[in-house]
């Protein structure tokens, strides 16, 4: 027997109230995105679940891309068959002959929402129970442990017959919560922060500090490749490269070189601040992790957030770096973040950054000199990309050469 559709259990959505369909119709549309190659396949979205439809597609190919998708808690490929008890006894020993290997064992988990089916829940799983070990030698029961847990679902309309629950990645849809522009740097860390607040239901454009001829194309190109693994989330990823070298060379002019990074950091934060208006966005995103450089101490976030008002959401904040980078592998950002190619904050990094900065200091440091106009000529001339996922750039040249 194959499975003919996929149940899609929301998770966190279902504690919504008046607005949980639109966190439903954001699923639905990033389900939808990302069984692009499997046409035949339709979603079905209800209050509290989603079928998906598989009408002759690979249930394991688009279980593997469901995996992946925030707002997703679990699915159970199932069969749907009618409410007739001979019918689903029969459907759920097919089912159970397709996937059990010898030595395995098995339970039955009923649940029944038709309370006007002619059994109850314990009923159910005496009597299927019983069917599937009539007709398979040697099977035996483990209701603790099970390697095999047979669910029938009996609904209103239908019964649902499944054997495994699959893990989905929590969580809200993406993009189901408004912007924030991610300070993304090319090391390990903001990208996980990127992701994380993706996680959470956010939409994410990236804002990427660029200072040539002191950082190469290289770096650059290293900040495009993991704005495309970002873009596997949602479809596409906005990247924000700003000309940084003016300003950075007018740090290090102005100000005393062990307050530089503080500076630093200050006009970068402003910059960001100045194009989460344009945008729109409502966030502004940093990797920061507690303690992790000169610039992350809880002195120098003081210091630097000074700058603005508008919330900054640091995923990463007690982090510590292998939490970090196991996630990093984990959505295959590690490998690019680790090429040798330093970004404007390594480049200027000074022999030694004030690690407890004074506001007052900085402040007076900083006012012998105008950094407006500058701030202004590197907002009026960043670039805006659309990034597409590496993906979707791979099926577009197979396209082109065919």
């Amino acid at each position: 027997m194959m499975y003919d559709r996929i149940l899609v259990r929301y998770g966190e959505i279902s504690t919504k109230g008046r607005n949980r369909n639109k966190f439903i119709d954001r699923l639905r549309k990033n389900i939808k995105r990302a069984l692009r190659d499997y046409p035949n396949a339709a979603i079905k979205a209800e209050r509290d679940r989603m079928f998906i439809l598989l009408n002759g597609e690979d249930s394991e190919e688009i279980n593997s891309k469901l995996k992946d998708i925030f707002g997703i808690q679990s699915f159970s490929p199932a069969v749907k068959v009618d409410k007739d008890l001979e019918k689903m006894k029969n459907a759920a020993l097919e089912l159970f002959k397709k996937i059990h290997q010898p030595e395995q064992t098995f339970k039955i988990s009923a649940k029944r929402s038709d309370k006007t089916f002619e059994l109850d829940t314990n009923e159910i799983n005496s009597e299927f129970g019983s069917h599937i070990l009539k007709n398979i030698d040697g099977l035996k029961v483990d209701v603790r442990n099970p390697d095999v847990a047979l669910q029938i679902e009996i609904r209103k309309e239908a019964a649902y017959i499944s054997a495994e629950t699959i893990k989905g990645a929590g969580g809200l849809p993406a993009a189901s919560g408004g912007k924030g522009m991610l300070m993304l740097s090319g090391g390990i860390d903001s990208p996980v922060a990127g992701y994380l607040t993706m996680k959470r239901g956010l939409e994410v454009e990236g804002v990427h500090f660029f200072s040539p001829p002191f950082t190469s194309e290289r770096a650059k190109q290293k900040v495009l490749d993991l704005s495309e693994q970002l873009a596997e989330v949602t479809g596409q990823f906005a990247l924000h490269i700003v000309p940084f070298t003016e300003i950075q060379q007018a740090i290090h002019k102005q100000i005393p070189d062990n307050y530089t990074m503080t500076t630093t950091r200050r006009m970068m934060l402003r910059i960001t601040e100045a194009l989460r208006e344009k945008e729109g966005a409502l966030a502004i995103i940093t990797g920061e992790s507690l303690g992790q450089v000169a610039s992350q101490t809880l002195e120098s976030m003081f210091a630097i957030n000074e700058v603005t008002t508008t919330p900054i959401i640091r995923p990463l904040i007690t982090m510590d770096k292998l939490e970090i980078m196991d996630i990093a592998h984990k959505i295959n950002t590690h490998d690019i973040s680790i090429r040798p190619y330093e970004d404007c904050c390594t480049v200027f990094v000074p022999s030694s950054p004030k690690t407890k900065p004074k506001l007052e200091k900085v402040q007076n440091f900083e006012s012998y000199f105008d950094f407006e106009e500058l701030i202004q000529k590197a907002v009026e001339g960043t670039e805006r990309i659309i990034i597409k996922p590496a993906s979707e750039r791979a099926e577009d040249l197979g396209d082109a050469l065919f």
